[in-house]
């Protein structure tokens, strides 16, 4: 029987273990059961957002020394992925996900579970096309049968971390003879997104293959899965996958939930949410209720029609800051403001993750 914990530890800065070496520490956490680590860091979530890959490195060293492996190993073992920016109240932090077999029985009704898997490396070439999306199904697949979960209605959330396209890959591609699905280097990084978010719906059912092609990645936006949740960075050429569900071989003490956000207010889908979770509440959460939330994971998007709910704003045509950076902000604010604390997960590009200017939500609470 698998027991998964999840625990949330602010940061000072993308190489702070402090937190995580603490719990360490004091027996909360053996380094053994560590399969997954979630983190946002205060980059700005680009390009080149080294914060992502100083994070990853820094955790990858430390957990090497705990486990006695080389940082080949461990990162065999344990998916790090790293989300840069925290812009507005945001609090940059990380979400630890333990599993370990034991002897108690199941808990009633399904509880969390969580599994892992690596996709192989991509060429330039198949970055944000159909080889990434069947790939990343077949990963989705397997991390599934990882955490023990054989109902894909069980799925809450995929977090998944791919790369990008850098000009020196892009460059790779062109001396062998092979063109990319696209030459803008930060536009690829959306098109890695679409293209694994695209591979969660394929895995999970949620969009049939005959829909999808080259073509329809980051155009049709109808298309989109409900639980996926990707962010790209420069510091990995593979996907990294983590699924998060509930599953009846669990002897969790905790319990996910989701629903998809149609815009960045859509706070009642976080009610929702929360109330799939196992949270119980009228009108607004009253705080014994919020102090069961283990902890928030959203994604942030701008509309395309550079408007929510009949309003304009200036996302898309600010030259200054990226749109994805606003996003993330305005979602965070939204969510923190309800369950009344800004360290909350909210990654930006939300590209077939939720309907065009939304995205999945998903909360983590204890039974």
């Amino acid at each position: 029987m698998q027991k998964v914990e999840v625990f949330r530890i602010p940061t000072t800065s993308p190489d702070d273990v402090t937190g995580l070496k603490n719990l360490i520490e004091k027996g909360q956490i053996d380094p053994r059961d560590i399969i997954a680590v979630l983190g946002k860091t205060e980059g700005n979530g680009c390009v080149n957002d080294f914060t992502r890959g100083f994070a990853t490195q820094t955790l990858s060293y430390f957990m090497a020394d705990q486990l006695k492996l080389s940082v080949s190993d461990v990162q065999k073992r344990i998916a790090f992925v790293m989300s840069g920016g925290t812009e507005g109240v945001m609090s940059p932090h990380l979400t630890v996900f333990t599993r370990k077999e034991t002897d108690l029985p199941a808990k009633g009704g399904k509880r969390l579970a969580a599994g892992i898997s690596f996709t192989r490396d991509f060429l330039p070439e198949e970055i944000g096309r159909m080889t990434q999306v069947r790939e990343v199904a077949d990963g989705v697949r397997t991390a599934m049968k990882d955490a023990g979960i054989t109902d894909p209605k069980d799925v809450h959330f995929v977090q998944i971390k791919c790369p990008l396209l850098t000009a020196e890959r892009i460059e790779d591609a062109r001396a062998r003879g092979q063109t990319v699905a696209v030459h803008d280097t930060y536009k690829s990084m959306a098109y890695s997104r679409g293209a694994s978010a695209l591979g969660v719906a394929l895995a999970l059912g949620e969009i049939s293959e005959d829909k999808l092609s080259d073509d329809v990645i980051c155009n049709d936006w109808s298309l989109y899965s409900g639980v996926a949740s990707t962010s790209a960075g420069v510091e990995l050429l593979k996907d990294e996958i983590i699924v998060i569900g509930n599953a009846e071989n669990s002897a969790s003490d905790m319990k996910i939930g989701h629903a998809v956000m149609q815009d960045s207010i859509d706070i009642d889908a976080l009610f929702v949410a929360m109330r799939e979770a196992g949270l119980e509440f009228d009108g607004l959460p009253p705080q014994k209720e919020l102090d069961r939330i283990v902890n928030v994971l959203a994604k942030a998007e701008a509309s395309s029609t550079g408007s929510v709910r009949g309003r304009r704003n200036t996302m898309q045509d600010d030259s200054d800051i990226n749109h994805t950076r606003s996003a993330r902000a305005v979602v965070n604010a939204a969510i923190a403001a309800i369950t009344r604390d800004p360290l909350v997960y909210v990654s930006g590009g939300a590209e077939h993750q939720g309907p065009d200017g939304g995205g999945p939500v998903s909360v983590i609470v204890r039974i």
